[in-house]
């Protein structure tokens, strides 16, 4: 059938002009309905076993259940309650995996065949689902709490000496009063880095709030609850230093936190963005370029607005804040280990080794280290003091820990970075330059010189020519070692040529161009 009239009141007029013995054209130009629609409702009309008058006597309910050929029970109002109370039901349902709308209304259909039809169907959810969606809109009280969460997507930089690419994760913080926002890179998401990235970010504003409020991380929750949230020990020792209270946000539920979330995508649009063609060397240069990026994010105007989020921080909510510690809290981790005939101990979580006096060889010490420092202590005496090295397998070395007749070959030998450099000059430029790619490729040059030594010696296997050629060769490889060189000298690699090594060199089992002729 054509589209039903907007009312009964057009069912009734059609009635009545049929009443009147007028023809479907003069319904048609009298009402504007359309021709077929007035004719299926002559028929109906027609085949009632009520006549014109009686239906027109009728209430609109009787009315359009005897037109319909329908019970009154099953009138539009008793067809809207029984959607109604399917409602909950559908909405559910379309939640699980593969549930579709058409499946739904099937089986709708089948166990009430009067039911809507699947346009209706699904203009009836699609209303319960803008109801069932609707946003609620929260005002925040100033200085009352901090969300935290990390970036889904990371920044790098680039390891100088390796070129190796290290992803970084990104710290997001935010007032959801003012949205005052802080942003830094960490090495990760450990405990450690975490912790330390929060002590940032009250350093960056200035003061403590109320609460913080932290999305489900292992480092910062380990049991999720929706009432009584269990935190890390490091996660409470941390809001205990600063007098405040420790949040969590119930688990898939993004909203809990909507300002955060929503800082971090104004942060990929107002940082990532702008870094993305950027390369950078270290994690400072990168938190240096972020931070930029980060003060500019927040003295931008909001939106249609004459002021910003610093200003609105400023003026309404830094005065709020408590009053920061003396000194930021630093999560600091305590191991043992011994020290080995190298006179380093191995920090197992980086497997960085770092030095220590000599004497020492064979003792068991104490060391307690942050993300920026290693302490290192005998007998409750402190003997050495280290930056933070996060390099897996690399060393950390002091002159001083040496014993007095390493330092004395060291020494009477000449080997330092300025010999090595100067006796690969007598060889060549090419030399020269492969050498100091060699030294510069540790953080401590003592750790190179074995290498150095090693070529040296190779000239005299092979002559000082072609350990000029071979470090020809070896100039534009990914790394240089003694390893590179020995092995282009061991194949003769230095004596060939860049149009010979593209050659196929002539043999009795491989077939020339003529084969195939």
């Amino acid at each position: 059938m054509a589209a039903k009239p907007t009312g009964m009141h057009q069912i009734r007029q059609i009635t009545e002009l049929l009443l009147k013995q007028y023809s479907i054209h003069a319904i048609v130009r009298l009402t504007g309905i359309a021709r077929n629609t007035v004719r299926e409702y002559k028929r109906r009309v027609a085949q009632c076993s009520l006549s014109p008058e009686q239906l027109l006597a009728l209430e609109d309910d009787a009315f359009s259940a005897i037109i319909y050929d329908k019970d009154p029970s099953q009138t539009d109002t008793i067809r809207a309650k029984d959607m109604q109370e399917r409602l909950p039901y559908f909405i559910e349902e379309l939640r699980r995996r593969g549930v579709t709308r058409q499946l739904l209304w099937d089986e709708y259909k089948h166990e009430y065949p009067d039911g809507y039809s699947y346009t209706q169907f699904c203009e009836h959810l699609s209303k319960e689902f803008k109801i069932k969606g609707a946003v609620m809109h929260f005002q925040h009280t100033p200085a009352e709490k901090m969300m935290v969460d990390f970036a889904g997507d990371t920044l790098s930089y680039v390891e100088r000496t390796t070129g190796e690419v290290i992803d970084c994760q990104v710290l997001v913080c935010v007032l959801p009063f003012s949205n005052y926002t802080y942003v830094e890179v960490l090495r990760s998401q450990k405990q450690e880095d975490f912790i330390q990235g929060l002590s940032n970010a009250l350093k960056y504003i200035g003061g403590v709030p109320q609460c913080i409020k932290v999305d489900n991380l292992r480092t910062a929750v380990t049991k999720a609850n929706r009432y009584e949230p269990k935190f890390t020990e490091a996660m409470e020792y941390f809001v205990s230093y600063y007098n405040l209270t420790a949040m969590a946000a119930r688990v898939l539920k993004p909203r809990d936190k909507a300002s955060v979330e929503n800082a971090v995508g104004v942060a990929y649009k107002r940082i990532y963005a702008p870094l993305r063609n950027d390369i950078f060397y270290s994690l400072n240069e990168l938190n240096h370029a972020v931070r930029k990026q980060l003060e500019k994010h927040n003295t931008f105007f909001f939106k249609g607005k004459d002021y910003s989020r610093k200003m609105v921080f400023e003026a309404e909510e830094k005065s709020l804040l408590k009053s920061l510690p003396d000194k930021l809290y630093i999560l600091r981790h305590t191991t043992r280990a011994k020290v080995q005939r190298n006179y380093h101990v191995i920090l197992g979580e980086d497997f960085h080794q770092y030095s220590v006096p000599y004497t020492l060889i064979g003792k068991e010490l104490k060391l307690i280290y942050t993300t920026e420092t290693v302490e290192i202590y005998y007998e409750q005496k402190r003997v050495a003091l280290h930056t933070r090295n996060f390099k897996r397998y690399g060393y950390t070395t002091e002159t001083g820990h040496m014993p007095a007749n390493h330092a004395h070959m060291v020494k009477t030998k000449g080997w330092d970075a300025d010999y090595f450099l100067s006796q690969a000059l007598l060889i060549g430029i090419n030399t020269h330059q492969f050498f100091t790619r060699i030294l510069s490729s540790k953080i401590f040059p003592e750790q190179t010189y074995n290498s150095c030594l090693g070529i040296l010696r190779l000239g005299k296997q092979y002559g000082i020519i072609r350990l000029e050629a071979a470090c020809a060769r070896a100039c534009n490889a990914p790394s240089a070692n003694y390893g590179i060189i020995k092995n282009i000298l061991k194949h003769g690699l230095d004596k060939v040529t860049d149009q010979q090594q593209g050659q196929i060199p002539f043999h009795d089992n491989i077939r020339g161009d003529t084969t195939y002729n």
